[in-house]
C-alpha cells in the first residue's frame, strides 16, 4: 500500500513538474513582488549602495572575460565583448529582475561552451569553471533572496547541468564539475536561508501589528461597554419615572377620558418594556464584568462628589488644588458622570505616572459648556512600572466623543502633563415628580440595576 501511494505521488509530481518549471522559470511567478504600502525587505533598501561595487566588478569582469573569450577560446572580439557584457550586467539585473538575470547567466555559459575552441588542453580551464561559474554563483545567491525555495532548487539543478554540458562541448569531457556544483549549492543554500530569515522577521512584524490593532479594538469595546454599564443607571432612572408618572397621572385628573387613560396606559406599558430590554442588555454587558457586586450596583457619581474624590487623593499623599470658576449648576446626568470619570482618571494617571508631582484641577462652568483641566508638575522621582494596558486616555476620549465634546492631552513645557476636556453643559431634563404619591405596581418598579 505504501509503495502504491509513493508511486502515485511521484507520478503526480512528475506530471506537475513542467507546469512548475513554466511558472518558476518563465512567467516569473516565483519572484515575490515587493509589498505595496508596506515595508520592503531590509537588504533591498541597500540596492543603490550594492550597485556601486557591482558596477566596478562588472567592468573588471568585462575586460577579463572579453580577453579570455577572444584570445583563449577563439571567439571573435565582438562576440566576446557581447557575452562578457551580458555576464557583467547579470548580477546588477538580479537585483531587479532575478529570473531574467538567471536566464542570462545560464545562457551565456552554454554559448561560451559551444564557441570555445579548446580541445583537451590541460593548461586551460574549461569555460564553466573559469568564467561561467563565478557569475552563476553571484546571480544564484541574489536570486535565492527573492524567489521561492522551489524555484531556487530548480535553478540550481538546471545551472549545474548547463555548466557540465558547456564543459563537455568545450573540451569533450568533464573536469572538476563537482567543485563547481558544490559552490553553486552553497550560494543557493545561503541565499535561501537568508530569505527565510527575512521573511520570518517580516511576518513577525506584520503579526505584531495585527495583534496591536486587535488589542486596540478590544480595548475600545471594553471601554464602551464600561461606559454603557454606567449610563444604564441614567437611562433606567428616567424610564422608571416615566412609568410611575404614567401610572399616577389618571388619579390626578378629574374625570379622565377613556382615550387619556388608554394613552397613559400605553406610555406606561412602553416604559416597562423598555426597562425590560435595558435589563437584558445590561445582563449581556455584565457577563464580562468581574467587579464586586456592591460596586456594580452603586449609584453613579456626579461632580457633587468631586470634593470626596480630591480628599481621597490627598489622603494618598498627593498635593491637589481645585479651582472652580463660574456658577456651579446641575448638568445632564451623562455630562456629570463623564466629567467626574475624566477627572478621576486624570488624577489616577498623575498618581501612577508622576510620583511626587503637584496636581491642579480647574473646573469652569460656562453657559453652554463645562471645561475641565487637570495638570500636574514634573514628577519628583521616576515612576515605577505600572501594570495593566493603560486605557485611561482611551476612556476619556470615548466619553468626550459620546457627548460631542473635545479632549486634548499632552505634556507641558515644564515636564508635566495636562488633560483638558470641554463638554456640552445642557441642563438636565429630569421629569417633574408626581404631586400625589402613589404606589407603583410590581412591574413598574425601579429597575435601574
Amino acid at each position: 500500500m505504501k509503495r502504491g501511494i509513493t508511486a502515485d505521488r511521484l507520478t503526480a509530481a512528475l506530471r506537475a513538474l513542467p507546469g512548475h518549471l513554466r511558472d518558476d522559470l518563465w512567467t516569473g511567478a516565483a519572484q515575490e513582488p515587493l509589498p505595496i504600502g508596506g515595508r520592503r525587505p531590509g537588504w533591498l533598501d541597500w540596492r543603490p549602495a550594492i550597485i556601486a561595487p557591482l558596477l566596478v566588478l562588472g567592468v573588471v569582469l568585462l575586460a577579463g572575460n572579453a580577453n579570455t573569450y577572444a584570445f583563449q577560446y577563439g571567439m571573435g572580439m565582438a562576440t566576446a565583448v557581447l557575452i562578457a557584457g551580458i555576464q557583467a550586467a547579470a548580477p546588477i539585473l538580479a537585483l531587479y529582475r532575478p529570473v531574467l538575470a538567471w536566464w542570462a547567466a545560464t545562457a551565456t555559459v552554454l554559448v561560451v561552451g559551444s564557441h570555445a575552441a579548446i580541445r583537451f588542453d590541460p593548461f586551460v580551464d574549461p569555460p564553466w569553471q573559469r568564467t561561467g561559474m563565478p557569475i552563476q554563483a553571484a546571480v544564484l545567491f541574489l536570486v535565492a533572496l527573492r524567489v521561492r525555495p522551489r524555484a531556487t532548487a530548480e535553478m540550481l539543478v538546471l545551472g549545474v547541468l548547463a555548466g557540465a554540458f558547456a564543459n563537455g562541448l568545450a573540451d569533450g569531457g568533464f573536469r572538476d564539475d563537482d567543485v563547481s556544483a558544490l559552490v553553486l549549492a552553497v550560494c543557493a543554500l545561503v541565499g535561501a536561508l537568508l530569505r527565510g530569515r527575512q521573511k520570518a522577521r517580516t511576518e513577525l512584524v506584520v503579526q505584531e501589528r495585527l495583534t496591536a490593532e486587535e488589542r486596540a479594538r478590544r480595548t475600545v469595546l471594553e471601554e464602551r461597554s464600561r461606559i454603557a454599564r454606567e449610563l444604564h443607571d441614567v437611562v433606567a432612572h428616567h424610564m422608571s419615572v416615566i412609568s410611575i408618572q404614567a401610572q399616577v397621572a389618571p388619579h390626578l385628573a378629574e374625570n379622565p377620558s377613556d382615550a387619556l387613560k388608554e394613552n397613559l396606559r400605553g406610555i406606561r406599558q412602553n416604559a416597562v418594556e423598555a426597562l425590560t430590554e435595558l435589563r437584558r442588555v445590561l445582563d449581556v454587558l455584565r457577563s464580562a464584568d468581574s467587579g464586586p457586586e456592591g460596586t456594580r450596583h452603586a449609584p453613579q457619581p456626579t461632580l457633587d462628589r468631586l470634593d470626596e474624590l480630591v480628599g481621597n487623593v490627598r489622603g494618598a499623599g498627593v498635593t491637589v488644588t481645585v479651582d472652580t470658576t463660574g456658577t456651579p449648576r446641575p448638568l445632564s446626568p451623562g455630562t456629570e458622570l463623564s466629567a467626574f470619570r475624566i477627572v478621576q482618571e486624570a488624577l489616577s494617571n498623575a498618581m501612577r505616572h508622576a510620583p511626587g508631582a503637584a496636581v491642579h484641577v480647574a473646573l469652569g462652568y460656562h453657559p453652554d459648556r463645562v471645561a475641565l483641566r487637570v495638570t500636574n508638575t514634573a514628577p519628583a522621582r521616576p515612576a515605577s512600572p505600572s501594570p495593566g494596558a493603560g486605557h485611561g486616555l482611551l476612556g476619556m476620549h470615548e466619553r468626550t466623543t459620546m457627548l460631542g465634546g473635545e479632549l486634548a492631552t499632552g505634556p507641558t513645557p515644564d515636564g508635566g502633563y495636562e488633560v483638558t476636556a470641554i463638554l456640552p453643559a445642557a441642563a438636565p431634563t429630569t421629569p417633574i415628580a408626581p404631586t400625589t404619591p402613589a404606589a407603583p405596581s410590581d412591574d413598574a418598579e425601579d429597575t435601574r440595576r
